[in-house]
C-alpha cells in the first residue's frame, strides 16, 4: 500500500487566524456535538432525579454513548487527514494539543469535585490527546491505517480474553489506572467517561484513512460548501472544544437554579 502523497485540492474556508477548514468536516462535528448536548442534558436530567434513567446498563444510552465518541474520533482523524495534507507542522499541532490535554486535566478536576468516586481519569479529551500524537504519527501509514484500525478494534477483545484466562495473573496490573488507559482489560473501571486508546484509536485510524482516501480520489468532496441552513452546524463545529468544556456547566447550572426555583432540595 503505497504512502499517499499531498496533492492539490480546492480551496478551504480560513479562519481568522489563518487556518484552513473543512466545512463539511465541521458540520459532521456539530452534528455530534449537539447529539452530544441532548445526552449529557438527559444524563443531568437523571442525575438530578428529574428523569431516572440506567446510563451504565441500558442499551438505548449505551449505543447512543458509543456512536457520539465514534463519530468526534472519526472527524478528529478527518482533521488530521487534512492537516496532514497541508503540511501543518508540530508547532501548530502542539499548541492545539497542549490546549486539548490542558481541558482532559481541568475535566478530571471538575469531574472530581462532582464524583469524587468515579472521576474522570481517561475520558474522551484525554484519549484524544493520546491518540492525536499516534494519528499523527503514524499519517505515512496511508492503506495500512485500514488493517491497522480493525487491529485496534479487535485488541480488547482479544486482550480481555487472554486477561481473564492464560494471563489471568497480569489482569490486576492492567485494570489499575496505571494501565486501563490502554484499553487491553478484564474489566472496565468505575467511572464516568472512559475512551481508553484501544479500541477507539481503531476509529481515528479509519478516519484518517477516509479522509486520505477522499483527499486523494474525491478532493472536492471536503472542501464543497455546505448549504446554508447547515452552516450553524459547521460554525459549531470549528469551536468544538470550548463548547465542549462550557456546555455541561451551563447545562448542570441551569438545573441547579431550576431546582432552587422548584424548591427542591
Amino acid at each position: 500500500m503505497a504512502r499517499p502523497s499531498r496533492i492539490h485540492t480546492p480551496p478551504l474556508s480560513q479562519t481568522p487566524g489563518g487556518n484552513a477548514r473543512a466545512d463539511a468536516v465541521d458540520a459532521l462535528r456539530g452534528v455530534a456535538m449537539v447529539w452530544m448536548t441532548v445526552f449529557h442534558f438527559c444524563f443531568d436530567l437523571s442525575h438530578f432525579g428529574y428523569w431516572p434513567q440506567d446510563f451504565r446498563g441500558d442499551p438505548a444510552w449505551t449505543m447512543q454513548r458509543t456512536a457520539i465518541v465514534s463519530l468526534f474520533l472519526f472527524c478528529a482523524g478527518l482533521g488530521q487527514a487534512l492537516a496532514w495534507q497541508q503540511g501543518v507542522g508540530w508547532r501548530r499541532f502542539g499548541q492545539r494539543w497542549v490546549r486539548i490535554a490542558g481541558c482532559a486535566l481541568l475535566v478530571s478536576a471538575g469531574s472530581y469535585l462532582m464524583f469524587p468516586r468515579s472521576y474522570i481519569h481517561f475520558g474522551v479529551l484525554h484519549g484524544m490527546a493520546v491518540m492525536l500524537v499516534v494519528a499523527r504519527c503514524t499519517a505515512g501509514w496511508g492503506g495500512w491505517l485500514w488493517p491497522a484500525g480493525a487491529l485496534a478494534l479487535a485488541a480488547p477483545w482479544a486482550g480481555g480474553w487472554l486477561l481473564t484466562g492464560p494471563t489471568a495473573d497480569w489482569a490486576p496490573w492492567f485494570n489499575s489506572n496505571a494501565l486501563n488507559w490502554l484499553g487491553v482489560v478484564s474489566r472496565k473501571p468505575f467511572t464516568e467517561d472512559y475512551v481508553p486508546v484501544l479500541p477507539w484509536l481503531g476509529v481515528m485510524w479509519w478516519g484518517l484513512a477516509a479522509g486520505q482516501w477522499a483527499l486523494r480520489r474525491r478532493p472536492g468532496w471536503l472542501a464543497m460548501p455546505v448549504h446554508r441552513n447547515v452552516r450553524p452546524l459547521a460554525v459549531l463545529g470549528s469551536w468544538s472544544l470550548s463548547y465542549y468544556m462550557l456546555h455541561q456547566p451551563v447545562l448542570i447550572g441551569a438545573l441547579l437554579a431550576t431546582g432552587w426555583l422548584l424548591g427542591r432540595p
